[in-house]
């Protein structure tokens, strides 16, 4: 079996295409419907199950934490932290 598990980004361009569709057949309009799909979202699904089985829960960062994870980032002329 396969199928194509598109991102959550994707599935919203999805779905307006979907809805977009039958306004078209209504109205008579010949129109290309043209969207992007983008990634697999086989990484967003452990965080879909913790969400939906009441696992996860909201972390608010503190500055510190923003600073440090700033850190990571190249460090360019401008942009010093």
């Amino acid at each position: 079996m396969e199928g194509i598990l598109p991102a959550p980004e994707s599935s919203h361009a999805i779905r307006v295409a979907i809805d977009e569709a039958p306004k078209c057949k209504e109205t008579g309009e010949e129109k290309t419907i043209l969207f992007g799909l983008t990634g697999t979202g086989y990484f967003d699904l452990v965080a879909y199950e913790k969400f939906n089985n009441g696992e996860m829960g909201d972390y608010i960062p503190t500055d510190e934490d923003i600073l440090e994870g700033l850190k990571g980032i190249p460090q360019f002329p401008g942009n010093e932290i």
